[in-house]
């Protein structure tokens, strides 16, 4: 069997990992992939905005089977362009079509789909520049923090928390009239702040069937005591301590099994991952957003705990047999922690030689190339090292120490991943 996962990031790199040690044979190709999926596969060099390139791709290596990894495909149909194309009309995709994307292209949209299927959420409002003093009314009319968020995909950094009125008022200003996250900022969504303790469910679904996968915690700050700017994640943790048997049952209850019954309500044929981001407040789960596709970097903390076969799951999914799938979890912890460019998430230098034990076999590459028979820093995050322990602290400490075994200038991690549990 031949897939093909789409992306280039560490989650990317960790499912093919998961894959390659199936029991059905493989042969594993990577859409562009980086210098630790080269290890596992073939990376293929097209742009996977390039629907055509990739269709060309998949028709000449025989795929079987396509895995999507990052959101802005999904948004675009990458789905939708498979499915419809009578070249590719035999080839299963885990990934949902351009509607059911929209729960995560669209934040406006998916709170309208809470609101219509009665999940638990912030209350909110919506604005367009034709109304921004409506929007400059309405925050006056609430208390701080304000949370100003953008309509469309703004690569993670679309959501600005904020305690003083003017700045919110300057920042809703800055996003509705000079288009701060360009077109993702044509629509903001203003929200009311959940004070609590935030926590990631992911649900596998072939649109009738769902499971559940394991939880997991990630850090998204850049400074340590999650102080500074909000970057694609710092770190992550996974199963999450104050998530006990009665607060997984209120997820299921209240938002999962109304999240897959709204989707079919709605007539949105979802097939694939759910990321449902949600926030513990004084014991109730509230939705913060969706995803649509696995976390990053949940993922490297999520798969090394499953003991199933994955890309039986996968195939169980694509296949409409998901209910036939029992998830066996490990009882370890699993930890990971991200290694970043210095400057991230702002300007950071690319190019530059990274050195040590980079072929660990859970230290998960990102943000790397391979050049000159060497491997160079290629992104803002640049390797994640995920470690499995008895405890939060042993898993803890054998990631640091991976970790610690790989080098390049201004490299920087958090060390302080944990310190809330």
């Amino acid at each position: 069997m031949n897939v093909l996962v789409i992306g280039s990031g560490g989650r990317e790199h960790a499912f093919g990992w998961k894959i390659s040690k199936s029991k059905i044979p493989n042969k594993l190709f990577f859409a562009p992939g980086n210098a630790g999926t080269e290890n596992l596969g073939i990376n293929l060099d097209i742009d996977i905005s390039n629907f055509k390139q990739l269709e060309n791709s998949i028709v000449r290596n025989n795929i079987n089977l396509v895995l999507v990894g990052p959101e802005v495909p999904l948004v675009f149909g990458i789905s939708d362009f498979i499915h419809s194309n009578k070249k590719l009309e035999k080839i299963n995709v885990i990934g949902p079509e351009k509607f059911g994307a929209m729960l995560e292209g669209s934040k406006s949209f998916a709170k309208e789909f809470m609101e219509r299927h009665n999940i638990p959420t912030a209350p909110y409002k919506k604005f367009r520049l034709k109304n921004l003093n409506d929007g400059l009314d309405y925050l006056e009319s609430i208390s701080p923090p304000y949370v100003l968020k953008a309509n469309g995909l703004a690569a993670g950094k679309g959501v600005l928390i904020i305690n003083e009125l003017e700045k919110a008022k300057n920042s809703l200003v800055e996003m509705l009239k000079n288009k701060k996250f360009g077109s993702a900022s044509k629509e903001v969504v203003i929200e009311g702040f959940l004070d609590g303790i935030e926590l990631s469910c992911f649900v596998l679904t072939d649109g009738d069937s769902f499971i559940t996968l394991p939880y997991a915690k990630d850090y998204k700050r850049i400074g340590e005591g999650d102080s500074g700017l909000n970057t694609g994640g710092m770190g992550a943790i996974s199963p999450v301590p104050f998530n006990d048997k009665d607060f997984k049952n209120k997820i299921e209850n209240k938002i999962i099994k109304p999240t897959i019954k709204g989707l079919k309500k709605d007539n949105i044929d979802y097939l694939g991952f759910i990321f449902i981001g949600l926030i513990n407040v004084k014991g109730e789960p509230f939705v913060i957003e969706y995803n649509v596709r696995m976390g990053d970097p949940e993922t490297q903390v999520v798969l090394p705990r499953i003991k199933n076969d994955f890309l039986e799951i996968l195939l169980a999914t694509a296949n409409n047999k998901l209910s036939e799938i029992k998830l066996d979890v490990s009882p370890n912890y699993a930890v990971t922690i991200v290694s970043v460019s210095g400057g991230y998430p702002e300007s950071y230098e690319k190019g530059l030689d990274v050195l040590g034990d980079i072929d660990q076999e859970l230290v998960f590459q990102a943000g790397t190339l391979k050049k000159n028979n060497k491997i160079v820093t290629n992104g803002g995050r640049v390797f994640s090292s995920t470690a499995l322990g008895s405890s939060i602290k042993i898993a803890l400490s054998k990631a640091y120490k991976n970790l610690k075994k790989i080098k390049f200038k201004g490299m920087y991690f958090r060390k302080d991943i944990g310190f809330d549990l």
